[in-house]
This record gives structure tokens, sequence and C-alpha cells, in this order.
């Protein structure tokens, strides 16, 4: 369910400072994650977080995926993350950000 990451995340290329997101599991346990990127794959959005430590930290590289809604008509709303729970659209999620690791990548290369 997991996905190792080890290339810097958009939030930080854009600045110094992490856009981050907090989550409340369903263990009762408290996350707060860095956004890494929002993906589009067919026709719905995943947002791809990575989950932090008490000092803002991540060591093991591993990022989370989540489906990932914004009410457009209000900008006001907090937008909604929901589990994926079908092994088949993880994938599909797990492969696009592959790509969208690989496209990082290549432009960091050509810069």
């Amino acid at each position: 369910m997991d996905k190792e990451l080890n290339n810097r995340t958009e939030a930080e290329e854009l600045n110094d400072e992490e856009m981050t997101v907090e989550l409340d599991l369903e263990d009762g346990t408290h996350v707060v994650c860095a956004v890494v990127t929002i993906l589009e794959s067919q026709g719905k959005d995943y947002i791809v977080l990575l989950p932090l430590d008490e000092n803002g930290r991540n060591t093991d590289g591993e990022v989370w995926f989540y489906r990932y809604f914004e009410d457009k008509n209000d900008v006001n709303a907090e937008p909604e993350l929901l589990y994926i729970e079908d092994d088949d659209e993880y994938e599909m999620v797990a492969d696009a950000f592959d790509e969208y690791l690989d496209n990082v990548e290549f432009d960091e290369f050509v810069e």
C-alpha cells in the first residue's frame, strides 16, 4: 500500500515551506503529512501524502495515496480525502505516481 519516494516534493520545490495535511487515522493516531502532489487518473483526482514524524521528517520514504475531492463551487470548503479500497484502483494510482516521479526526474536532469 505504500510507495517509495526519493525525490523532493513538488511543494518543497515551489517554496521552502511544505504544504501539509493532518489526518486522524482509524486507530486513533494523528499524523501530519506533507503533500507531494495531486494526480489525475481516469477522470478522478488523487493526493499523494508523505507521513511525517514528530520532528517533521520521513525516514522510510513511504507515501500514502487517497482519492481527493475538492468542492469547486465553495472555495472555503475543506477538501475531502477518501481511502482507496479497490486494489486495481490503488495500482492505477501507484502507476500514475511512478510516471509522475519519472517526469520529475527527467525535468531535474534537463535543468
